[in-house]
């Protein structure tokens, strides 16, 4: 009996040692690894260093996120992976070259200054943010709808073969040109904090949140992305921003720029959320849907220049403006605003303060911020006569010509009286007055020939007729 017993034992031995060498392993050389691999029951204890090739060959997904693992040698066995999850914890290197099958890899949080995935033609979501990555090439990642690598030390990225992209986030690296053409699908694309001169996103159609902030850009053209609903562009050097094609835009931070113009008339301010364009200097006006509307909680608070056209952003500009003149010599006065030309718009000859005008002409004031100008004009004629007299005048409040008034150069009218077609007294006026307004008893006359008597000190009376022009 106790030989047959020792028959037994010998023969099970044999198949135990057979079967031990035939079995392959995986080494895992940080412990800490193997312990979790131990812990989801993939592996036995006690840790030993090496794992069962064939308990991890089919394993589909992984977890191992936040267990201070400095090293995953071993993951190269893990052949049928498609999620990978390693992120938060101390790895400088991991080699996924074998790992071919993977649709998902998370490996953000870590010490990583290399990282192949370009043996991944099924990958769809790569994170590897918050690393030390200088290069990454994701051009045989066609199929990848998810890309995170911001706070890296990325200088180029090409992402022209990821037509798929959704979601793009590569901010906080030393990127300074990126192509997104390709990408017209992107529904969030976050590219701040990098060294962008140029951005062009008239192809991303799909666009709903745009972060560029702390660039370099000058110019931004976002009319095509009617669906943006958050821009944040701050620290920049924008001139120009046009909101109005952005019909759902409700976060908007575009301070810390050099924005002459901010057009945000786009038929939603209604429903902003985040406003602020403040530390923009030049920015005298911004165009809105409604100047009425509530602005309290848009930045800065104390901005109070909101208009309805850009046109109207000229009226910010100081100008001075002064009276017609008659007389036989006019001598320019000092001016507080603006410059004298003899041409609209700062053309012509510029005149200087106390230059003696001796012909009749229009002179112009121009002044101009470095974003706007504003102008005004006034009238001078050169005469010798004692007395002069307008053939109209326009009284629409625009500040030119809105009243008819006798100029008496040398003390000769005694009084004016102005009348009706029809023989009626309207006005009664004496040469000091300021003038007529087109008004009988508050009411606004309409344009028509109007007669007038200046009497004069003489008792000679001059009768004639005038327009009034609306």
């Amino acid at each position: 009996m106790l030989v047959v017993i020792k028959k037994i034992t010998f023969s099970v031995f044999i198949i135990l040692i057979s079967f031990i060498g035939v079995a392959q392993n995986t080494a895992i050389p940080d412990p800490i690894f193997e312990q979790v691999l131990i812990d989801y029951g993939i592996d036995f204890g006690p840790i030993d260093g090496v794992v069962l090739t064939a308990n991890i060959s089919s394993i589909v997904d992984l977890d191992v996120t936040s267990y201070n693992i400095s090293d995953l040698t071993g993951i190269e066995d893990f052949v049928a992976l498609e999620v990978l999850s390693c992120e938060n914890n101390q790895l400088t290197n991991l080699d996924v070259t074998n790992n071919t099958n993977l649709l998902h890899l998370f490996c953000n949080n870590n010490l990583l200054t290399n990282l192949d995935v370009t043996l991944h033609p099924n990958l769809e979501v790569l994170w590897c943010f918050n690393n030390q990555l200088s290069t990454l090439n994701v051009s045989q990642n066609t199929n990848l709808r998810a890309l995170r690598c911001e706070n890296n030390n990325l200088i180029n990225l090409d992402t022209s073969n990821n037509i798929g992209l959704v979601d793009f986030v590569c901010e906080n690296n030393q990127i300074s040109t990126l192509d997104v053409s390709n990408n017209s699908t992107l529904n969030i694309f976050q590219c701040g904090n990098n060294l962008l001169s140029n951005l062009d996103v008239t192809n991303n159609i799909s666009l709903s949140i745009l972060n560029c902030e702390q660039n370099q850009l000058s110019t931004l053209n976002v009319t095509n992305n009617s669906r943006l609903n958050t821009l944040l562009c701050f620290g920049n050097q924008l001139t120009e921003l046009n909101l109005t094609q952005n019909s759902s835009l409700i976060s908007l931070n575009c301070s810390n720029n050099q924005l002459c113009s901010l057009y945000i008339n786009n038929g939603n301010n209604n429903n902003v959320v985040l406003m602020n364009f403040n530390l923009n200097p030049d920015l005298n006006c911004v165009v809105v849907d409604n100047v009425n509307e509530d602005h309290s909680s848009w930045q800065p608070v104390s901005f109070s220049n909101y208009v309805n056209t850009p046109d109207a952003c000229s009226n910010f500009v100081l100008v001075d403006t002064l009276n017609d003149f008659i007389g036989p010599n006019y001598a320019l006065p000092i001016l507080n605003n603006g410059n004298y030309f003899t041409e609209s718009g700062s053309n012509g000859t510029q005149l200087n303060t106390g230059d003696i005008i001796s012909t009749s002409q229009t002179i112009y004031i121009y002044n101009e911020t470095v974003c706007n100008s504003n102008e005004s004009n006034f009238n001078v004629l050169i005469t010798n006569a004692d007395y002069y007299i307008p053939k109209y005048f326009t009284p629409n409040n625009d500040g030119n010509h809105d009243l008819w008034k006798v100029i008496d150069n040398n003390n000769k009218v005694n009084n004016i009286t102005i009348y009706n077609r029809y023989g009626k007294l309207l006005k009664f006026l004496l040469p000091i007055s300021s003038g007529w307004d087109g008004t009988y008893n508050g009411e606004l006359l309409s344009s028509d020939s109007y007669w007038y008597i200046v009497v004069l000190n003489t008792g000679e009376a001059v009768k004639g007729h005038f327009v009034l022009k609306r």
